[in-house]
């Protein structure tokens, strides 16, 4: 309370400054920054250039002895009794201002977001299908720049300092910025405005960028690509930055905004761009508002995220498909000879079987380790809902197999098969392997494992489009194209930092749950490299939100609480 009286006293020294005196009042009031209750806003009047500060009485009748409060006509400035000495009023201001001082503190911002989304839910719903009916695929450079350019004028609406950074030929970066006077820290707000690209037929419906509203055990969401990863935690940033501008919630940070539009297709470009905006892009923490919160519906706060890289591998049979009776049992089938392959990397449980795979592996602290034990136990739970029979993993807890590295098949693909099945041995057979990496191993380096592990199948690799004098002279090639990835990051939970973060988003929804690492992967490596900074990460999905699938979505009570959570992580220090 005594930086609320310093300020109070300033005010009275120097004369009221309007808005920006007021926002200082309140932000030294209070740790935590909060709005006037509604009966103590009618008590709070300001004149139209907001040069006057006045206070009168919130019912009528009510009063402080010696003291008659009330608006004057036009200007609504304070009029005094005029048999009040004048050396009283600043005494008489401070009593008011205490007084009033536990109204004003009544509401954390948590709480003003959720009555305010609670008054104006068919608004922001119809916001924001207006942005998911835009489509997204990171290769649409027309339909990325719609949503880059929709982006920057809904900041510049909510009068944040906005611009797009690009490169040529590539997706650009939406940022805004909002700058706190006095403010010691900056907290950065990163999403990725991209999707994963879509197969119509696919989608109940057949269009994917046209929102569908279903209720799915009761419960409505809305279904389209990005609805959930991450269209929706963009439009919970740009609600709680509209709930806390109407309510003139003040920041105490400088607060920034980045939000990507390459994610999806690997976030090939964001470190160059990055590194090009380094003055712009600097921050105490990063967070990372992407991907799914807890199994168990508990708003999570992650601390890493695993590296990701793919590589494609193709056999070959047969220059020309063949008649599988004419040429069964003579000609090889390549389909076969992958499904070999792949079958020889892992074992029944799971584990992966290519030599040194885990090597590398850089251990969880004693308090990671802890979280990871106080965690919901969602395994029963899942194995029920997707009617697994099995699950890999020798039985250890999902949140402590995400941090191993995974090999994952993502498809496969030779001949055809359903109604366009034909009789035949295929020409080629290909499939695409997922890679996700954890702290402690190099995408690089995972990637030749697997490639040596090939070798040692007895194929000869190639990563070119083999010809007629490698295939005739080698038994078996495989042609081995490899990607670009990134390494996968993991901040410490002790940091002070950590602690902030995990306390705001506990004013908005508790318990929190605390997970060392993320499944999915996000280019944290980039970020942290080309700001200098920490990240973690605050996702609001549901988990069942079928994201980089088809009938994407969001449920709509996981967006309502997500706009609270990042209305609480805008105000903390």
């Amino acid at each position: 309370m005594s930086a609320f009286l310093n300020a109070v006293s300033e005010s009275f020294t120097t004369g009221f400054g309007g808005r920006r005196c007021i926002n200082r009042i309140v932000t030294s009031a209070s740790s935590e920054i909060l709005r006037p209750s509604a009966a103590l806003r009618k008590t709070v009047h300001w004149s139209h250039d907001y040069n006057a500060y006045s206070t009168c009485c919130t019912r009528e009748g009510s009063h402080i002895p010696g003291r008659k409060l009330k608006p004057a006509a036009g200007s609504r400035q304070l009029e005094a009794d005029s048999l009040l000495p004048m050396t009283h009023r600043p005494f008489l201001l401070l009593a008011t201002f205490l007084l009033l001082a536990t109204s004003l503190f009544a509401q954390s911002a948590p709480q003003i977001a959720h009555e305010w989304t609670n008054a104006h839910r068919q608004q922001i719903l119809d916001r924001f299908a207006s942005l998911l009916a835009i489509p997204n695929v990171a290769s649409d450079t027309a339909n990325i720049g719609r949503n880059a350019n929709t982006l920057l004028e809904l900041l510049k609406q909510r009068n944040v300092s906005a611009r797009l950074l690009s490169i040529p030929k590539v997706p650009p970066v939406v940022y805004g910025e909002i700058r706190t006077p006095g403010a010691q820290h900056t907290v950065v707000f990163y999403a990725h405005y991209d999707g994963q690209p879509v197969t119509p037929s696919e989608w109940v419906d057949g269009d994917p960028f046209k929102p569908r509203f279903a209720e799915v055990n009761g419960e409505e969401r809305i279904y389209a690509r990005s609805a959930s990863d991450d269209k929706a935690a963009i439009m919970a940033q740009l609600t709680a930055l509209e709930v806390l501008e109407n309510a003139h919630v003040p920041f105490r940070s400088n607060i920034r905004f980045v939000w990507e539009g390459e994610e999806e297709a690997g976030s090939t470009h964001l470190e160059e761009i990055l590194n090009a905006n380094r003055e712009l892009i600097g921050g105490d923490v990063w967070l990372i508002c992407d991907g799914p919160v807890d199994q168990s519906g508990a708003q999570t706060v992650v601390f890493g995220a695993r590296g990701d890289t793919h590589l494609e591998v193709t056999l070959y049979g047969p220059r020309r498909e063949l008649h599988s009776g004419h040429y069964g049992n003579w000609a090889p089938n390549p389909a076969m000879m992958l499904a070999q392959l792949l079958a020889a990397m892992k074992d029944a449980e799971g584990r992966v079987l290519i030599p040194h795979f885990y090597d590398g592996i850089k251990p969880l602290s004693p308090l990671e380790r802890d979280a990871i034990a106080q965690a919901p136990k969602n395994e029963e739970k899942l194995k029920q809902e997707l009617r697994l029979g099995h699950v890999d993993g020798g039985g250890k807890p999902l949140l402590e197999l995400l941090n191993y590295p995974t090999l994952n098949i993502n498809g496969i693909s030779s001949a055809r098969t359903g109604a366009r099945a034909n009789n035949v041995i295929p020409s080629t057979a290909t499939a695409d392997l997922d890679l996700r990496l954890v702290v402690g191993i190099d995408w690089q380096q995972q990637q030749q494992r697997v490639i040596d592990f090939i070798r040692s199948q007895g194929y000869f690799v190639s990563e070119s489009e083999p010809g007629q004098q490698m295939l005739l002279s080698h038994p078996k090639v495989a042609l081995v194209r490899r990607s670009d990835g990134y390494n996968a990051v993991r901040t410490p939970m002790d940091l002070p930092i950590a602690k902030e973060v995990i306390d705001a988003v506990g004013t908005a929804h508790s318990p929190v749950v605390l997970w060392p690492t993320m499944g999915g992967s996000v280019p944290l490596g980039a970020i942290e490299r080309a700001a200098s900074t920490h990240t973690i990460t605050v996702p609001i999905a549901n988990y069942d939100n079928n994201q980089h699938s088809s009938n994407e979505n969001i449920r709509l009570q996981n967006l309502w609480d997500g706009i609270e959570t990042m209305a609480a992580l805008m105000v903390m220090k």
